[in-house]
């Protein structure tokens, strides 16, 4: 049965329309999968001409359609053409697509979603309490045990895959807001993840907060209190899991092979390693989701938008993660 893939088109000043239409039109040819764009149907149009794709866009009206590229907006009109960076018109449309799609995955007329990028800062100018797609879908899912996995691999076929702990906080608010569910939430979403993967075996690293995970409490406590107890109570329970690690170290020993997944306790010490090997194949998926979610893992890049020289490979490998875990899940 041929799959429907939906994309919400993002921030329309930003990248997330052109790495998008790239993306469709590179992995078009690969298989029959159906794709429902959800964003500005006359920008996508006039985009498209621009950067020379032949895409047959179709005005969507249902999904018993013969074509395989749809375009839906479900705001009342197109938005105005030639927008300035992080403009609110954009802003607000980049979170009606978002819902939009969210709520069609939820009615399961799409077998996932892909996510194109948008701005928070924008977003919050405009009037929305957003601090990030990932919250933003957990809580209209009514998801409350979701947690931000990255995953992508280097120029030589290694994978890195990295559930984080605590997403987006401040540097001095981890400590604080660490605890072992959310610690715990991480290592079962990780090990679930490299199942739904279809990895044969599922081995996680659990990284410590302190430099060389606190030297015996020298450096911080966390790991005493709070780490190592989560990672014990998991092994308990079956998990093949090991941990606090030094968070310096642990990403060399996951990229040659040792663990299949490591959970960071916060967002940086995750992606830093994460985008030095795979800047441009790197994807971010929420687990624990009702539906499911990729994205790629950059942002708007409004400093190259509408240059047509935005590169496609993290968007491609959204709709690729995407379409393998709904073959996996049908």
């Amino acid at each position: 049965m041929t799959g429907w893939i939906g994309i919400s088109l993002g921030d329309v000043t930003g990248i997330g329309p052109e790495v998008a239409l790239k993306a469709v039109a590179a992995e078009t040819p690969n298989d029959d999968t159906r794709y429902l764009l959800i964003g500005n149907a006359l920008g996508a149009d006039r985009l498209c001409r621009k950067l020379g794709l032949s895409l047959p866009l179709e005005r969507f009206s249902g999904y018993g359609g013969s074509g395989r590229i749809f375009v839906v907006n479900p705001l009342p009109g197109p938005l105005p053409e030639n927008l300035p960076a992080g403009s609110p018109a954009a802003a607000h449309a980049a979170v009606a697509w978002l819902r939009d799609g969210a709520e069609r995955c939820l009615r399961h007329e799409l077998d996932a979603i892909v996510t194109a990028p948008v701005n928070k800062e924008a977003i919050i100018r405009a009037g929305h309490p957003f601090t990030g797609q990932t919250e933003f879908l957990s809580e209209l899912a009514h998801a409350k045990r979701t947690a931000m996995m990255l995953l992508g691999h280097d120029d030589r076929g290694r994978w890195l895959r990295v559930a984080l702990a605590t997403v987006h906080v401040s540097i001095k608010s981890v400590p604080g807001k660490l605890t072992v569910a959310k610690v715990e939430l991480a290592i079962e979403l990780a090990a679930q993840a490299c199942h739904d993967l279809q990895l044969p075996r599922a081995r996680v690293a659990v990284c410590g907060l302190n430099p060389h995970a606190g030297e015996g409490g020298e450096f911080g406590d966390e790991e005493i209190k709070i780490i190592t107890p989560t990672v014990q109570a998991a092994q308990k329970r079956g998990f093949d899991v090991i941990g606090p690690l030094s968070g310096d170290t642990v990403f060399h020993y996951a990229l040659r092979g040792d663990f299949d997944a490591v959970v960071a306790m916060y967002h940086d010490q995750g992606l830093a390693p994460l985008k030095a090997v795979a800047f441009d194949t790197g994807v971010n998926w929420t687990l624990g989701l009702p539906f499911i979610r990729t994205s790629p893992d950059h942002g708007t890049a409004y400093d190259i938008a509408g240059k047509g020289t935005a590169n496609p490979s993290s968007m491609i490998a959204a709709i690729r993660l995407a379409k393998q875990l709904a073959k996996t899940r049908a």
